[in-house]
């Protein structure tokens, strides 16, 4: 039996007026958790990842200790690409590894397609666990952008400044575009699974993009993301955009067929939508700010509310993850201040 949803976050996505302003936060399941922490000391990333029933409880974790109003899958980004032929290892403290990186067009035209009820049954039925029978609050599908996840493919791991990718970009542009065609058709058919099994929202994570500037974006970039937001609108779902250190592409953001543009903490809100950001904007205190004293947390999370609270269509998170070091305490604090703070400013 489906439970009653709390639409909260769907309802500011959509840029209807809400009650009080819908909060969760990114990496809100893992680390900081000492029930994660306790899990994490029995299994690895990739066995929690693999059992639905122990993925699903990490995942409603944070619904039930924080009352945030959704939940986002726990998982990695990484996860289609080994069904395309890409060797990738998660490795403790280094984070993905690929043995086989992406070096030339024919290296690109080797590359697989992703059947996600063959390749990652296990994600699905994690959704489908959760949303038929755990959560009472949506739960945000999501998948990694083109770029960032062609990042790791050329890099062959993480990267500071992602030279050969843009190398890759400038100097082989009929490999970089079959690159990005490929990820482009992973990704709406990896979501598309995702959606079908009961995401209620899908978070597209572009992490590096913010290495770009403005032209290359709109040359080498833009084209698919449009591409995967068009397929992705059929599905009728919020469609949200998040990016590090990529304020500076939020206009690109805005063009495209989506519904809500992710702000990190580098780009105030109220100047954000004064550049011309009209969709429902998600963010955006600077995670880091959990870790002061509460008096400093709520003066700058009240600063942000304001901005928000301005028009409809508002949803907070931070500017990036929760640190491992935040104590679960902080955000349930949070979580309640925003909920209280918000629902009297809209009432008033």
């Amino acid at each position: 039996m489906v439970r009653e949803i709390n639409d909260t976050l769907l309802r500011a996505a959509r840029g209807e007026q809400t009650s009080h302003v819908p909060v969760w936060y990114m990496r809100q399941a893992g680390r900081s958790q000492p029930e994660y922490r306790a899990i994490k000391e029995k299994y690895s990333l990739f066995e929690i990842t693999h059992q639905p029933e122990l993925c699903a409880y990490v995942t409603r974790l944070p619904v039930e200790q924080y009352n945030v109003d959704a939940a986002i899958l726990y998982k990695d980004i990484m996860t289609p690409l080994p069904a395309l032929g890409v060797d990738v290892e998660i490795k403790a403290g280094v984070g993905p590894v690929i043995s086989n990186p992406i070096r030339s067009l024919t290296d690109v035209e080797k590359l697989g397609e992703i059947h996600p009820e063959e390749d990652v049954p296990y994600v699905l039925d994690t959704i489908k666990l959760l949303t038929e029978e755990q959560l009472s609050v949506p739960l945000i599908g999501f998948a990694g952008a083109p770029f960032t996840l062609a990042s790791y493919m050329i890099e062959g791991g993480p990267s500071k400044n992602y030279n050969k990718t843009k190398a890759f970009m400038y100097a082989e542009p009929k490999a970089w575009f079959a690159l990005m065609d490929k990820l482009a058709e992973t990704t709406i058919t990896y979501v598309k699974s995702q959606i079908k099994a009961g995401a209620k929202a899908i978070q597209i994570f572009d992490s590096w993009v913010g290495a770009l500037n403005v032209e290359d974006y709109r040359t080498f970039i833009k084209p698919v993301m449009n591409r995967i937001f068009t397929a992705l609108r059929e599905e009728n779902v919020p469609l949200i955009m998040f990016g590090v250190g990529a304020s500076h592409l939020a206009l690109e953001w805005n063009d495209l067929p989506l519904d809500v543009v992710g702000l990190d903490w580098r780009l105030p809100i109220s100047e954000a939508r004064a550049k011309g950001i009209t969709k429902t904007v998600q963010g955006n205190l600077d995670p880091a700010i959990l870790l002061a004293p509460w008096e400093v947390i709520e003066e700058r999370a009240k600063a942000i509310l304001d901005q928000g609270m301005e028009r409809p269509g508002y949803i907070f998170n931070l500017g990036h993850g929760v640190f491992p070091q935040v104590n679960p305490e902080t955000l349930k604090r949070l979580t309640t201040f925003i909920h209280e703070y918000s629902a009297t400013k809209l009432r008033g």
